[in-house]
């Protein structure tokens, strides 16, 4: 399969894929990180916002929120879940917004998701013209330099008839801008089962790489990758939260 092929063909199980995110916890921490770091709007939007589970937090927490994704199958379920938002068809790479805003959010290490170093600076970049003086850009990444190769991540949960396993991982060369998320499923009933396997190909980066890149714009603030309390990045792990606050 393409890149995106599993992405795309399996929209409807996106949600069963990350049952086990707890998007309200998520969504928490960064509405936290907002009143600390931000300018007090409250306009917002959510980059690969995927079937929109983030964005219907952040209008329950009184947000005038919208979604963005390059996957349209994602957006019309993301519309079913929240038809009070806008969401948009565009690559986060070089979107536009008609008003500027208040916090961009970007979940679940979808900042990866831009093909490159030139691509993730195009994002950054759209990013910063994107919000208000003071406004606020708040992800989650993970350190090409930390990445073990024989790492995993596997769940399995039921819909209907069928039981779905699914494994996820990071790998990463060693060298180059490149590093690739690999992800396998697994769906069994009394008949027969179906595996898919993908790789998507994400932009590798250190941190020091990371933060060179946002400084030009951005006053920039590390975190733990703990969404249940704010901890400042230990200089040592490997994922990380990165609240960035306009120049």
């Amino acid at each position: 399969m393409s890149a995106n092929a599993l992405y795309t063909d399996l929209s409807g199980y996106y949600d069963l894929m990350c049952v086990d995110i707890d998007y309200q916890a998520q969504s928490h921490c960064i509405r936290r990180l907002h009143q600390i770091f931000g300018n007090g709007g409250n306009t917002h939007l959510d980059l690969a916002c995927g079937t929109g589970p983030h964005v219907r937090h952040f209008i329950d927490f009184g947000y005038q929120s919208r979604g963005l994704d390059i996957n349209q199958p994602m957006l019309d379920i993301a519309a079913s879940r929240c038809p009070e938002a806008d969401f948009i068809l565009q690559d986060m790479s070089s979107f536009e917004v008609d008003e500027p805003l208040d916090l961009i959010t970007c979940f679940l290490y979808s900042i990866h998701y831009n093909g490159g170093i030139t691509k993730l600076q195009e994002c950054i970049a759209h990013v910063y013209h994107a919000l208000k003086p003071g406004g606020t850009f708040c992800f989650n990444v993970v350190a090409k330099d930390k990445i073990n190769n024989a790492l995993f991540v596997k769940h399995s949960a039921k819909q209907d008839d069928d039981l779905f396993s699914f494994r996820s991982s990071w790998y990463y060369s060693g060298e180059g801008e490149m590093q690739s998320l690999k992800l396998s499923i697994e769906k069994t009933n009394a008949t027969e089962t179906q595996i898919w396997h993908d790789e998507h190909p994400m932009v590798a980066f250190s941190f020091a790489d990371l933060i060179a890149l946002l400084q030009p714009y951005f006053e920039v603030h590390m975190f733990e990758h703990d969404y249940n309390k704010i901890i400042p990045w230990d200089q040592q792990s490997g994922n990380a939260i990165v609240t960035c606050v306009k120049i």
